[in-house]
């Protein structure tokens, strides 16, 4: 059966691509601070939460490439033309996506550009601001050439520098591995730290990656069930690779600033307090994984972005659309405006990341409702319509999101 067609190992390692984009979506600066602050306040005890979070990643990725490579559509575009027989229920779930991705991102992207531009201050000094415009113009050069491929392989090198990274500081730090690998898989929630675990889960489970993940399954051409083995490893080593570095960034907090009962509020108060407790080396190397990670993102918020309003609103499936760039450069323009607003009056870009965690907190259940949803409509899927496994794993992290997107919401609220 063709369902059981044999990939080379070659096949998939010339094929990795994707699966890094994913990472490089994921792992930015609210997730550098989250992990951070995660790793000094309550030691290696919260490590099983990202071990969940890798998970229920890579079971919904997995469900939204393999909608994509089955009917030839990205997700926002099933949304939009085949999720209900009632094509009004269709326009209200495309609408609901245009508003959530859009507005959301282009608040994520305050948060992507200002990280970024606070860890490459921290290595070459000079002025926040300066490299905040440097960042955002170097991204937005990279978004307008209109190459999938150039943009897969620049993001490819800044994953592994991150990586590279926050590896070197974590084996710096030298940390008790017997107690990485009991809380690895132990899940325990001290008194208070229910919030910050779901912020753990909901850094890594992000709803645009699933929009921005199966366009770009489709942009490397994969197709039947070899496209989906090659997929599914792509997925699985990519996203690993991405817990890999986020478990990296709380173990080397515990390591060193949990004994010491400090405790930091943002990314950039990480790379300053590492300095006097493993030198100026290890400083720098998380300053660096920081820019990466901020770097990554400032990405790919916006390209996720403009292919999830282009193929919700049935517009072409082309980076180089006018349309496509016009939706980056809004998303651009707008953390780049506010994140110059938060650097020159000296505030926060805290605010426009909890508006993006609630924004976020709407739209995860929803869309993860809709896809699991999606994923067992035979009529379109056909042989490749979810299993019993898939649905059982699907759900457990399709109900996760549920409770997660209700508490941003109250949160937001101010109800908790």
């Amino acid at each position: 059966m063709e369902k059981n067609v044999q990939v080379s190992w070659r096949t998939i390692l010339r094929a990795l691509g994707p699966g890094l984009i994913v990472t490089a979506a994921f792992v930015g600066p609210g997730t550098v601070t989250t992990t951070s602050s995660s790793g000094a306040k309550y030691g290696y005890v919260l490590l099983w939460a990202l071990t969940f979070s890798v998970f229920a990643t890579i079971v919904l990725q997995e469900m939204s490439a393999r909608i994509a490579i089955a009917t030839d559509k990205p997700l926002a575009e099933f949304i939009r033309t085949s999720l209900s027989k009632n094509p009004t229920i269709n326009k209200i779930a495309a609408i609901l996506v245009v508003l959530a991705i859009g507005v959301g991102n282009a608040a994520f992207q305050t948060g992507n550009l200002t990280g970024a531009a606070i860890g490459l201050n921290a290595i070459l000094g000079s002025s926040a601001i300066l490299w905040l415009w440097v960042i955002a113009i170097i991204a937005t050069v990279l978004l307008w050439t209109g190459s999938y491929k150039l943009v897969e392989k620049f993001l490819t090198i800044l994953v592994v520098i991150m990586g590279f990274a926050f590896l070197i500081d974590m084996f710096a730090a030298k940390p008790d591995w017997g107690q990485v690998a009991v809380h690895l898989i132990k899940p325990s929630i001290p008194g208070g730290a229910l919030t910050i675990v779901l912020a753990l889960i909901g850094t890594t489970v992000v709803p645009y990656n699933l929009f921005l993940h199966s366009s770009s399954v489709l942009e490397k051409g994969w197709k039947g069930w070899e496209g989906i083995k090659i997929m599914r490893w792509d997925a699985g080593i990519g996203i690993f690779l991405g817990g890999l570095f986020s478990w990296a960034i709380l173990i080397t907090a515990a390591a060193v600033l949990h004994p010491q009962g400090i405790t930091i509020k943002s990314a950039g108060d990480m790379a300053v307090q590492l300095e006097p407790l493993l030198g100026k080396g290890a400083a720098v190397f998380f300053a660096l994984g920081l820019f990466a990670a901020g770097m990554t993102s400032a990405v790919t918020a916006p390209l996720a972005g403009a292919y999830a309003i282009q193929q919700s609103l049935g517009l072409p499936r082309n980076m180089k659309d006018k349309y496509f760039r016009l939706w980056l450069m809004l998303i651009m323009l707008s953390g780049l405006g506010f994140g110059t607003m938060v650097f020159a009056t000296g505030r926060s870009p805290i605010e426009a990341i909890i508006f993006a965690q609630a924004v976020n907190g709407v739209l995860l259940p929803i869309v993860a409702w809709m896809l699991l949803y999606a994923a067992n409509k035979r009529e379109y899927l056909g042989e490749y319509t979810n299993g019993l496994v898939s649905n059982v794993l699907g759900s457990i992290a399709v109900i996760t999101a549920t409770v997660l997107g209700i508490r941003l919401i109250l949160k937001a609220l101010g109800l908790m």
